[in-house]
C-alpha cells in the first residue's frame, strides 16, 4: 500500500489536533523510511520484477526487521517512547504517532502477497493479496484516503484560501500519483533509483502536508 497509509494520518489528527500532520504523514510510513535503507545495505532484500503481481514491480523477499509484526509494535514503542519522553513530552502526541507506525503492518496485510511474517522470515508469513487486483487496490487506497480527508476536514478549519482547498487538492494529486505507482509501467530495474523514488515521495508529501496543516486550525 502507498497513498492509503495517509488516510491513518488524516484520521489521526482529528484524535490529537497538536500533533504534526507532517510527523504523522512520516510515522505511517517509517517502516518502509527504514526499509529502503537496509535493502541498499543488504540487510533485507527485494527483487524488481516487472508485473510480480498486477500492481507491484517488486518481490518482498526477506523484511523481519521492518515489516514482521514484532519489528512493527516494537518501532512503534520506540516511537511512543521518543515522543513521550525526548520530543514534545506529550502522552497523546506519543499515543497517536506510535498509532500511525504501528497503522503500516495493518493496511499492508490488505495488499501484500503472503511476505509479511510474524517475527522472524522463518514465522508463518501473511498478506491477503490485493496487490493481485490492481484496480481493487486502486479503490481500497481511495476510499480510505478519502474517508481520512473527511475525517481531517470536519476536525479542521480552515484559514485562508490555501487552507479550504489545499488539503483536498493535495489528495487528488496524490490519487493521480497512485494512478501511474498502479498501473504504470515498469521504470527500470535499479534498486537505487528505486529507495531514492520513495524515499523523496515520503518526505516531499510529508513537507507538504506540514505546510497545509498550518493553513488550518
Amino acid at each position: 500500500m502507498f497513498v492509503g497509509h495517509y488516510a491513518a494520518s488524516l484520521a489521526l489528527k482529528k484524535y490529537e489536533k497538536t500533533a504534526s500532520l507532517g510527523i504523522l504523514f512520516l510515522a505511517v510510513q517509517f517502516v518502509d523510511i527504514v526499509f529502503f535503507p537496509l535493502v541498499l545495505l543488504g540487510v533485507e532484500r527485494l527483487n524488481v520484477v516487472e508485473n510480480f503481481t498486477d500492481a507491484t514491480h517488486f518481490e518482498l523477499i526477506y523484511m523481519p526487521y521492518t515489516h514482521s509484526l514484532v519489528a512493527s509494535l516494537a518501532w512503534a514503542a520506540l516511537a511512543y517512547a521518543l515522543f513521550r519522553w525526548v520530543v514534545v513530552k506529550s502522552r497523546r502526541v506519543a499515543i497517536v504517532v506510535a498509532i500511525a507506525v504501528a497503522s503500516h503492518w495493518v493496511l499492508d496485510l490488505l495488499v501484500h502477497t503472503p511476505d509479511l511474517p510474524l517475527w522472524s522470515d522463518a514465522s508463518p508469513k501473511l498478506g491477503l493479496g490485493l496487490w493481485n487486483y490492481a484496480a481493487a487496490t486502486y479503490v481500497l487506497e481511495a476510499a480510505l484516503l478519502l474517508a481520512g480527508l473527511w475525517w481531517y476536514l470536519r476536525a479542521t478549519r480552515p484559514t485562508g484560501a490555501i487552507g479550504k482547498w489545499g488539503m483536498t487538492a493535495f489528495v487528488v494529486v496524490l490519487l493521480m500519483i497512485n494512478v501511474v505507482n498502479l498501473f504504470g509501467p515498469l521504470q527500470g530495474d535499479s534498486k537505487v533509483m528505486l529507495a531514492a523514488t520513495a524515499l523523496l515521495s515520503y518526505f516531499l508529501f510529508a513537507a507538504v502536508a506540514f505546510w497545509l496543516d498550518t493553513k488550518r486550525s
